[in-house]
């Protein structure tokens, strides 16, 4: 099949996340049970041995026995194929007829060059030189064409004669050689040597093979002969000596070792059937937690498929471990695959992988059960500790806590023991304490670099973003200080009302801190960049040039943030934050300098490229950003114009559906307006609007005018 028809099978497959899905479920599970089985194919019940290794001992015969040996009769099919010739067709008159018609017509060629009185001598020549089928020399030639008609008839009729009785033995195609150099002993002796020359020359080329190859002929005599073969029964007796010591294990002593269940390639069968159960289980198992729990990152197919190839992985490097061999096995850090699904994904995920994962990596080894458990309770617990992540410390307690609890497990079931052996339980402990602090490493390692590779935002990286000494930031300090003051500002406000809602206050904050970096391209054409007494640029441009200019703004920060490798999360609130609005100045221009005619200005013209927010944190940024602008605008001076002015920037934000898509809740909503109005105030130092100061004379007349408009007593 080419890559032209297997492209629409791929691209519908990407294309419908849901059969993506539950393609990558099928592959992993495939993949999960060939990890559970394939390290049964190479351990042995017995001698570790295979053919080409060296016999470590003496292997005697335990019992009597005669087995049909594969390799004994395969040699002997073999033999019996060598011998088989191969196999010809009768010989086909055919092909003798034919070869005679055309020396015929080569002669009647020769004898109308010999007769043509309009050619030379030298035209002639040249003529019968021409033939194909022949090779004449000189000699021949010259007998041709000097020859009387009685002597030429006799060559001509000679040669005719020859062809045909050579042609009636059986010529092969190996045997062409031998019948044709033969063809002097049947011209006739009334010929001169001269003569006798010629009809050779002019009969070899015309001797082809008559008996023809049979490809089909020959397969079924070999069938005959193999199928003819007996098969070939080894024995040997008990006690017999198999093989010494020393000594190379070859194909057959290999066979012999093998019948005698000495040793045992291949899984069990009941083996693979007891692995196939624990994979359908754990698959059921994960259909139906993820369903339940409906996590939203498992919508991105990059999640899903990351998460796979991370369970796969964890898993065959467990499977590869030498059952017996317990310190690896207690030193493998399981812990590691969920320590890094925790904290590059969800926690709620690592939670759902950690019991298959634990179940699977122990199953068919020595002490499952307590392996079992020592894996799962290591990664719950290392998994909770690790919380968030968003310190290095945070990693070092969630390794010792692995340590820890690896520790406990391993003395709670080994003290079950009659007889406690505590030279068998030193390096056990040892392993569970450095597999915590390898399961801490590897999740560090692990989180730089799948981060860096796929554009994640991790804990870590948006605190290493969030660092005032950050290149980027560093420049929008140094270029647009009346922005960056501004991010600042809307970083605090948004980042409050995310943990007011139970978004990521993090993630919100850092992309505050670089949703208007593409300012920095043309500071001077915003406000907050603007010295005093400096004109405004936007007063000489036409509204529409102005409003490009103003949202270019997102495709420059856009940029920047590209230039500077932020990861793709970070871009999108640059790209969100003003969603797809129109810059209602220029807009309002436009339409006044159109005659007050709406119908006259192309809104789109002066509309952001958008998209509208996509999420919670997107569209906080969006409340937050124009919150936190019209505020300092205008400067509310009590509580109550500040909740006038957030609640009509909710109310045209969520009349231009610029909230649509961003599963926010008219409780989320409330939350985040209550949350921006005690930022606001507290950043703003609103105060109560006191009455109008008067004199005592007027008192009494405008007593009236003493209380407070919000209420409360003049004394608070």
């Amino acid at each position: 099949m080419s890559v032209s028809e297997k492209q629409p099978f791929f691209s519908k497959l990407i294309s419908n996340p849901k059969l993506f899905r539950v393609a990558i479920l099928i592959i992993t599970a495939a993949l999960a049970l060939l990890a559970l089985v394939y390290p049964f194919t190479i351990r042995p019940y017995s001698f570790p041995l295979q053919a080409g290794d060296v016999a470590p001992q003496d292997i005697l015969a335990p019992r009597n026995l005669s087995f049909q040996s594969e390799i004994l009769t395969n040699q002997a099919q073999l033999e019996a194929e060598e011998k088989i010739s191969l196999v010809y067709l009768p010989p086909d008159t055919a092909i003798a007829r034919n070869q005679i018609d055309l020396l015929s017509k080569a002669l009647d060629f020769i004898e109308i060059t010999r007769l043509d009185p309009h050619s030379s001598t030298a035209q002639k020549v040249a003529d019968l030189q021409a033939i194909e089928a022949m090779q004449l020399n000189e000699n021949v030639i010259r007998l041709v064409l000097t020859a009387d008609d009685e002597t030429w008839n006799l060559v001509r009729t000679d040669s005719l004669r020859v062809l045909e009785q050579v042609m009636r033995n059986t010529i092969r195609d190996d045997r062409l050689r031998d019948a044709q150099r033969n063809v002097s002993a049947y011209v006739s002796f009334s010929l001169t040597e001269e003569q006798t020359d010629a009809v050779i020359a002019l009969v070899t080329p015309y001797i082809v093979p008559n008996s023809l190859y049979s490809p089909e002929l020959t397969n079924e005599a070999i069938l005959q002969a193999v199928e003819a073969v007996k098969p070939a029964i080894s024995t040997y007796l008990e006690g017999e000596k198999i093989v010494e010591r020393g000594q190379i294990i070859s194909p057959l002593v290999y066979e012999a070792l093998v019948s005698f269940e000495l040793v045992q390639p291949g899984s069990n069968p009941r083996t693979i059937v007891a692995a196939l159960i624990l994979v359908i289980l754990g698959c059921a198992y994960l259909v139906f937690y993820f369903h339940y729990r409906q996590i939203p990152d498992l919508e991105e197919l990059n999640c899903v498929l990351m998460v796979s190839i991370f369970f796969i992985l964890f898993l065959t490097g467990a499977r590869l471990f030498d059952p017996a061999n317990e310190f690896l096995l207690f030193l493998y850090p399981v812990s590691a695959l969920a320590l890094s699904i925790a904290f590059l994904y969800k926690r709620d995920i690592s939670l759902g992988i950690i019991p298959v994962i634990s179940i699977f990596a122990a199953f068919g080894m020595n002490h499952s059960t307590m392996l079992t458990v020592y894996y799962l309770l290591t990664s719950l617990i290392g998994v909770l500790v690790l919380g968030n992540g968003r310190r290095i410390a945070s990693f070092f307690w969630a390794g010792l806590a692995v340590s820890a609890t690896g520790i406990a497990v391993i003395l709670a079931y080994q003290l079950l023991n009659t007889v406690i052996d505590w030279t068998e339980i030193f390096p056990l402990v040892g392993a569970a304490f450095m597999s915590g602090l390898a399961s801490a490493g590897f999740t560090l390692l692990f989180q730089f670099v799948i981060a860096q590779l796929l554009g994640l935002t991790t804990p870590l990286r948006l605190i290493d973003l969030s660092r005032p000494d950050h290149p980027l930031l560093q420049y929008l300090l140094r270029e647009i200080p009346g922005t960056y003051q501004h991010s600042l500002q809307v970083a605090n406000l948004a980042e409050q009302a995310a943990d007011v809602i139970g978004a990521d206050s993090l993630l919100v904050r850092v992309g505050a801190l670089y949703h208007d970096a593409g300012k920095a391209i043309n500071p001077t054409y915003f406000i907050e960049n603007q010295m005093p007494g400096m004109s405004n640029p936007h007063d000489n441009l036409d509204p529409q040039v102005s409003s490009q200019i103003i949202t270019k703004h997102i495709r420059d920060g856009v940029y920047l943030a590209k230039k500077y490798r932020l990861p793709p999360r970070i871009q999108d609130f640059i790209r969100e934050h003003h969603g797809t609005m129109i810059t209602n100045y220029q807009y309002s221009i436009a339409v006044q300098n159109a005659g007050n005619d709406p119908q006259k200005v192309d809104s789109n013209k002066y509309r952001y490229p958008g998209p509208a927010p996509m999420s919670k944190e997107t569209a906080l940024l969006m409340l937050a950003d124009n919150v936190e602008a019209r505020a300092r605008a205008i400067l509310p001076k009590t509580e109550d114009e500040l909740r006038e002015l957030v609640r009509k920037t909710f109310d045209y934000m969520n009349s231009q559906g610029q909230l649509l898509n961003t599963e926010l809740t008219l409780h989320d909503l409330y939350l985040i307006q209550e949350s921006f109005i005690k930022t606001l105030r507290n950043t703003h130092h609103l105060r109560l609007k006191y009455p109008d100061l008067v004199t005592s004379e007027d008192s009494e007349n405008h007593i009236e005018k003493m209380t407070p408009t919000n209420g409360e007593n003049l004394a608070s």
